[in-house]
């Protein structure tokens, strides 16, 4: 499916932007380092013009300049993007295949959100037929402190990536009296604490009054956080407590999709596991399970992401 809609292609965009592409295009598609008149060639734009937006590209370290040959070859920065988008293609197969799966079995919303510039954002939703009419949109983010979401990856993440966001949303709890929302980082440390003993954070009326949510987090070999996944239901259907059935089938799954990605637990959960078959009578048909996996124990601090 395109990215991008014939509306989005006529959207005024920036042009030195686009005008830089080709450049960038061009290394990408060669074997090795190339002279500056041949990427300019390549690139279809005098060897002037490519040589300033080469200048711009490397304070951006997206090209290098080799000082002896003089030829330029993608830069470092260049390297970390196409990692980390294969990373996250790589890692987002067995979770996007999980979220079906579970939305299916379990009848109900089911969202996987990742970590990016603006905090925990959604990037993807699977909706039953009878889904929770709550405004959700892949591209969303998700708040730190009173979504499932959030708590998940502020448990998990480390502080540096969290802690201007929190301070921000603990001083707008305190300011709007929120009765359910931490309004000092001592209460949310404590309710941190909470979410990594059982490796799942709970939310009320989080999105819509009426509306809980459940959410885990799944790791990725290293150990780190790449997402965290969440089932978004009526209270009635999907219960208050990290002990309800909907709860637990959301853990085994997450934990069987950090398994996949070649995470290896550290200590086993203390919270019982219930067979995530019971979740919903003659609904859980195909749930994936896998054996047990925690997360490692973290002796650095952490914050939390919407």
């Amino acid at each position: 499916m395109s990215l991008a809609s014939p509306a989005s292609s006529r959207r005024q965009g920036i042009q030195s932007v686009e005008v830089a592409g080709p450049l960038l295009t061009a290394l990408s598609a060669h074997e090795g380092p190339m002279m500056l008149k041949d990427l300019a060639q390549a690139a279809r734009m005098p060897a002037a013009k490519a040589h300033r937006y080469l200048v711009s590209l490397a304070r951006l370290k997206l090209v290098v300049q080799d000082p002896g040959t003089g030829r330029y070859d993608l830069g470092p920065f260049a390297l970390e993007l196409g990692l980390s988008a294969l990373g996250r293609l790589d890692a987002a197969r067995p979770a996007a295949r999980a979220l079906e799966a579970l939305s299916e079995a379990l009848g109900e919303t089911v969202a996987l959100a990742a970590w990016g510039t603006h905090g925990a954002t959604f990037v993807r939703i699977v909706e039953p037929m009878r889904a929770v009419t709550v405004s959700l949109r892949t591209g969303a983010v998700a708040p730190l402190t009173v979504s499932a979401i959030g708590l998940v990856f502020s448990a998990f993440l480390p502080t540096s990536a969290t802690a201007a966001q929190l301070r921000r949303e603990i001083e707008a709890n305190r300011k709007a009296a929120s009765p359910n929302a931490p309004t000092t980082r001592a209460a949310l440390d404590a309710l941190l604490d909470q979410v990594r003993r059982n490796g799942l954070a709970s939310a009320e009326n989080a999105f819509a009054p009426g509306v809980n949510s459940y959410a885990a987090p799944i790791f990725d070999h290293t150990g780190r956080i790449v997402f965290s996944m969440a089932v978004i239901g009526y209270a009635g259907q999907i219960g208050a407590g990290l002990s309800s059935p909907v709860a637990r089938a959301l853990l085994e799954t997450a934990r069987g999709v950090s398994a996949q990605l070649g995470f290896r637990a550290g200590e086993a959960m203390t919270a019982p596991v219930i067979d995530p078959a019971a979740a919903k009578p003659g609904a859980a048909k195909g749930l994936p399970t896998a054996a047990p996996v925690s997360p490692r124990s973290r002796k650095t601090p952490n914050s939390q992401t919407g």
